[in-house]
């Protein structure tokens, strides 16, 4: 059981930075604004879920899928700036509530559990390459007995989506100390924030596909 522990502690210690609860704490405050309770209830379980859901499935299949598609992981990070730069934008610039408003706009205003919360904010480009490089290297990793490494990655997730899923229910008691207007300025700060962390996500997959593009070009040199 120690071994096991010691494999949680550090699968946990190295998702947490990355998916960065705060950050999402503060998103899912600026996206919930003006639900009831118990929708932001069912969001944060929502997040949760899809949080645990991206990451088993991209460890058990995310590299057998990338390569069918033919996805790199400089793509997925332009993609998912891409996607990160149209919400920040609507959150930074937001369009005039209307006045009187049906099920459906409703709906769609508070389906935001998967995008942006789950992907790309939490498991983002960074977790999902983290992931796939770790399902990839850990078959040769004779640090831990086989069955610490069967059964530490599900239980490593799941309890990373849980700790994630307090963070959001805790978010109410944010939401109280800040008011209205302090929830407003959220949206906009994490509007611009977004905006930022999506040009970033593509810069960085431009510029690995760069780096890639050198490094063919110099292995083709000739040797002296």
């Amino acid at each position: 059981m120690g071994s096991l522990f010691d494999a949680l502690m550090l699968g946990i210690l190295a998702l947490l930075p990355l998916i960065n609860p705060p950050t999402t704490v503060a998103l899912f405050l600026a996206l919930s604004s003006g639900l009831s309770r118990e929708e932001k209830d069912r969001q944060a379980r929502l997040t949760a879920f899809y949080v645990f859901l991206i990451m088993t499935l991209t460890y058990y299949i995310g590299e057998f899928v990338m390569g069918v598609f033919s996805i790199s992981i400089p793509g997925l990070r332009i993609a998912g700036g891409g996607i990160l730069c149209i919400i920040g934008g609507r959150m930074l610039f937001p369009q005039p509530r209307p006045t009187s408003r049906s099920a459906e706009d409703d709906e769609q205003r508070t389906s935001f559990a998967f995008i942006p919360l789950a992907m790309p904010s939490t498991a983002g480009p960074g977790t999902i390459a983290m992931i796939i490089s770790a399902s990839a290297s850990i078959k040769h990793n004779t640090n831990f007995p086989p069955w610490v490494l069967l059964t530490a990655p599900p239980l490593i997730f799941l309890l990373t989506a849980l700790i994630l899923w307090g963070c959001l229910r805790a978010s109410d008691l944010i939401m109280k100390a800040t008011g209205q207007s302090g929830i407003d300025a959220i949206s906009r700060l994490m509007g611009f924030l977004l905006v930022c962390m999506g040009v970033q996500f593509a810069i960085n997959g431009g510029v690995e596909i760069v780096q890639r593009i050198i490094d063919s070009n110099l292995h083709r040199l000739p040797q002296p």
